[in-house]
């Protein structure tokens, strides 16, 4: 079984420049630069790849299309561990939708493709009561049995999934994770007490991937990471270990550097930065821009800081 612990990279989805006809408002996935950039992922060291969620723009990505970044992901660490040996390092795609039909659909496909989980966030606009997330999630955990990943991002979805309700989902089989993104210490300590050691909970802020493994968390699922891999997966291992010495010297080390991905809404910044580091082209989909001049001015200075440009 593929343990899912440590530093996950949220990938950026790299775009071929856009084109007339389907991708006229943002190009088409650009197949040769995603596998380079897993494959540099994987080389420093991250513990396992997360694609098509909110940093690779999975809302406006098309089912073929997740389907495909999936399938990359996939053959990519098959590969990479077939040639340098132990164990593949898991994939994770994100999943949700605020249709649960529609959500059931993007599992069983992330599941043909290869993907070993699914990041599956809270339905979004809809707003439903916690027994309508309740069952949402239930009626996923059911129709594919596949281990799924709870993510719960109040400012992106506009409803917070409760502690009290987490932990009901944590007696479903197939839920084995949540992606904590409300940005409190306190709700996260909350679940933990309630759940236990029933779900495996994984930072969704960078800035607070240690304080949140120094009260039981596992990891992070990491923006930062698309660029800063190794420090990352060095800091989740550190902390695992009991390191915590070492794991609060790259805690402060990298924080500067997780600040100034979040001048602009995700994933604007990153996707600047792995432009600037020659990943990807800075393109993003619409209604997603490019970064302005004096954030991107800001975000190049940290850059140059870090030793990235």
């Amino acid at each position: 079984m593929l343990a899912l612990r440590g530093s996950f990279v949220a990938l950026v989805t790299p775009f071929r420049k856009a084109s007339p006809g389907r991708h006229r408002y943002g190009g088409a996935l650009d197949q040769p630069a995603l596998r380079k950039l897993v494959r540099w992922q994987l080389a420093q060291g991250t513990d396992g790849l997360v694609p098509c969620g909110t940093t690779g723009e999975g809302a406006t990505l098309s089912s073929e299309e997740a389907q495909l970044a999936t399938r990359i992901c996939a053959e990519e660490s098959a590969s990479f561990a077939k040639k340098h040996g132990g164990p593949r390092r898991p994939v994770i795609t994100g999943c949700g939708s605020n249709s649960t039909a529609h959500t059931i659909e993007n599992v069983r496909r992330a599941k043909e493709a290869g993907a070993d989980a699914a990041l599956v966030v809270s339905p979004y606009y809809n707003k439903p009561t916690q027994e309508g997330i309740y069952q949402h999630y239930k009626a996923i955990a059911e129709a594919t049995g596949f281990p799924l990943i709870v993510y719960n991002i109040p400012a992106r979805t506009g409803s917070k999934i409760e502690a009290p309700t987490i932990a009901r989902l944590a007696d479903l089989e197939p839920i084995v994770g949540l992606k904590e993104s409300t940005g409190s210490l306190d709700e996260v300590q909350e679940v933990i007490r309630l759940c236990g050691d029933r779900i495996e909970v994984y930072s969704g802020d960078d800035a607070l991937t240690l304080p949140i493994m120094a009260v039981g968390g596992v990891g992070v699922i990491s923006v930062a990471a698309n660029a800063i891999p190794k420090q990352s997966a060095e800091m989740a291992r550190a902390a695992l270990a009991g390191d915590w010495t070492t794991a609060r010297r790259l805690h402060y080390d990298m924080l500067p550097f997780g600040r100034v991905l979040f001048l602009e809404t995700n994933p604007i910044p990153i996707k600047a930065a792995m432009a600037m580091m020659g990943y990807c082209r800075d393109e993003l989909r619409l209604p997603m821009l490019p970064m302005s001049e004096a954030p991107r001015a800001r975000l190049r200075s940290v850059m140059q800081q870090f030793g990235l440009v």
